[in-house]
């Protein structure tokens, strides 16, 4: 669908453009976007390496058991179903990157725990309890440190980029609460339909 969207959109401006005799506008605004653009991608990746750096000596430490121990009871709660420890490791690495504000450096360890979840999932074709639990977890994804969105404000010059972070923990909290309070709901729902 959005092959046929954006194509339209960028049609649609060029005409305007020519005919409003904006096309020397829209030249210039296309270059200037394109470094900011390269601006915004290098300011980036100087962050996703630096906490990505970090996730990847974590893992090959006994840090990631310790932070695997202390969110043991909400992983207990979350993923009741849930025996490997392997897969409780995956998922407290993806959380922690969330919780850092790492969306980027979490995806890759999102995909490795789905895929082990999927694979003791009995149901090939069918979401288990765990996994949808897991992605009401990932999406609501609750940082307290959001370095993504405050690098993209220090990039295009915020006063405060830092200003965002209660404003963060309020939505990601507050996100995270009421998915997995409907999640449990749904599941417990289902699990009484299906008996």
């Amino acid at each position: 669908m959005l092959n046929i969207v954006w194509p339209i959109f960028i049609i649609i401006s060029f005409s305007f453009a020519i005919f409003s005799g904006n096309l020397e506008n829209l030249n210039n605004s296309i270059f200037e976007s394109t470094k900011e653009a390269v601006n915004l991608s290098i300011s980036l990746l100087g962050t996703l390496c630096l906490w990505s750096g970090i996730m990847e000596i974590a893992s090959k430490t006994t840090l990631t058991e310790k932070l695997t121990k202390l969110l043991k009871p909400i992983l207990k709660f979350l993923f009741p179903n849930l025996k490997n420890p392997k897969i409780h490791k995956e998922i407290s690495m993806n959380m922690i990157a969330n919780i850092l504000g790492l969306g980027n450096a979490a995806t890759p360890l999102g995909l490795k725990a789905m895929d082990s979840m999927q694979k003791e999932n009995k149901k090939k074709d069918t979401l288990s309890d765990s996994m949808m639990m897991f992605i009401v977890v990932n999406t609501a994804s609750i940082q307290i440190i959001p370095t993504t969105v405050i690098a993209i404000r220090n990039s295009l010059g915020s006063t405060s980029p830092t200003s965002i972070i209660f404003p963060t923990w309020v939505a990601t909290i507050i996100a995270a609460i009421f998915g997995i309070f409907v999640a449990k709901i749904l599941i417990k729902f289902t699990k009484g339909d299906k008996s």
